[in-house]
């Protein structure tokens, strides 16, 4: 895979302690890397746990148009087609399998930044704007740690939290993303263990409240690695969550089955303070093209997905956290 520069110049960041923000897209051929002076004149807007450059006053939450237009199940299927067919050659034992769909709001770019509720907020004006719930990798005091999140199901279901840790293809899904991310980490960390299994978060929306399942799992970083963020980066992307395993076979698949460019949907954001890193994987996106509005979604295909359940998981993720 191509080796973008810019990772090196992460590295020589991060080994000078000097803080940046970074935009990674999905196949890392596109690279943004951002000065505390460009963060502190609001090039891009962020709002992550530990670093914002914005200060809303408080404001009302408006009334807003939202409908989406998703492809028809016959065109998700051309694709769903291409992935079950892999899987069962074993080309690859998780897949995950995304679309783009356009919306129509009266909410601006700004607006859904401003108002939508998530644990990271970017918005690059003018062009996409995401609020993610999913952290990518952590590092603390050169440990590291990664929360992935695979397995949603609608909140209102009766008895769901129990139904989705225990659904077949949920768990299937989440103990692989797991096991690759543990795998992952391993490259870079030494003794590298799952703290937090199967976690339930639940996620709020206008159109419908979800529940989530999250894991935690941590190492230490390896020596040869320490302040090397850009190089620890490189090794563990693309994200094991929005990607599939095994990595490279699978990316092939993923190719081959969308029928559009992911661009920045699905690859990592993130925010070095000199010290410690905090990074999400962008999901819960929404990219500007020609004046039009597209909101990209998806999920982990395995052989025992079905193709309804899934059409349908993709066009649930279709939302804004306003509320």
């Amino acid at each position: 895979m191509f080796q973008n520069p810019e990772f090196q110049k992460m590295d020589e960041l991060s080994e000078r302690k000097e803080p940046f923000f970074f935009l990674i897209n999905f196949l890392m051929d596109e690279v943004r890397i951002f000065t505390k002076n460009e963060i502190e004149n609001k090039v891009l807007l962020i709002d992550f746990p530990n670093n914002t450059n914005v200060n809303y006053q408080q404001a009302t939450i408006p009334s807003f148009e939202w409908k989406s237009f998703p492809e028809t199940l016959e065109d998700y299927q051309k694709g769903f087609e291409i992935v079950q067919e892999n899987l069962r050659k074993g080309n690859s034992y998780l897949t995950n399998y995304t679309t783009k769909t356009e919306i129509e709001t009266d909410l601006s770019l700004e607006d859904i930044f401003k108002f939508s509720k998530a644990k990271y907020k970017v918005l690059v004006p003018d062009e996409f704007v995401f609020f993610s719930p999913e952290t990518f990798v952590e590092i603390v005091d050169n440990k590291i740690f990664t929360h992935p999140m695979k397995g949603t199901i609608d909140a209102e279901i009766e008895n769901a939290e129990n139904i989705l840790k225990n659904d077949p293809k949920e768990k299937a899904e989440h103990y692989t993303v797991v096991d690759l991310l543990r795998n992952d980490l391993s490259m870079v960390a030494d003794n590298v263990q799952v703290k937090e299994f199967q976690r339930i978060d639940y996620i709020k929306t206008k159109q419908k409240n979800l529940l989530a399942m999250s894991s935690e799992i941590e190492g230490e970083i390896k020596p040869e690695f320490k302040n090397k963020i850009g190089t620890i980066l490189q090794k563990l992307l693309p994200a094991g969550s929005i990607l599939g395993a095994p990595k490279l076979k699978t990316l092939e698949i993923i190719l081959e089955a969308e029928q559009y460019d992911r661009g920045f949907y699905t690859g990592i954001a993130g925010y070095f303070d000199g010290e410690n890193l905090d990074s999400c994987v962008m999901i819960r996106f929404i990219e500007k093209e020609n004046e039009k509005l597209f909101f990209k979604s998806g999920g982990g295909i395995t052989h025992q997905s079905d193709l309804i359940s899934e059409y349908e998981e993709m066009k649930n993720k279709i939302y804004v956290p306003i509320y």
